[in-house]
């Protein structure tokens, strides 16, 4: 599995336990929502700082989401 099917995977994984929608994260990390879905379907490669972005809007650090063992998403009160 290549890099960007860890991150699709992750990231998702990440987003639904915080339930939040691909708009709801896209509107949080600055980006469009079409990006998002593309990053979570593993269309499009993610550079590091929109890595970053969305890392920063789930509250996650960016390492989390390109691991390939599953992420522990933190919770909201952290």
């Amino acid at each position: 599995m290549d890099l960007r099917d860890v991150m699709a995977i992750n990231l998702r994984r990440v987003r639904h336990a915080k339930k939040l929608t691909q708009e709801e994260l896209a509107e949080s990390a600055g980006l469009s929502v079409r990006y998002v879905g593309a990053i979570e379907r593993a269309d499009v490669s993610a550079s590091v700082s929109v890595l970053g972005r969305i890392a920063e809007a789930l509250n996650v650090e960016a390492a989390d989401l390109i691991q390939q063992s599953a992420p522990k998403p933190q919770s909201e009160s952290s």
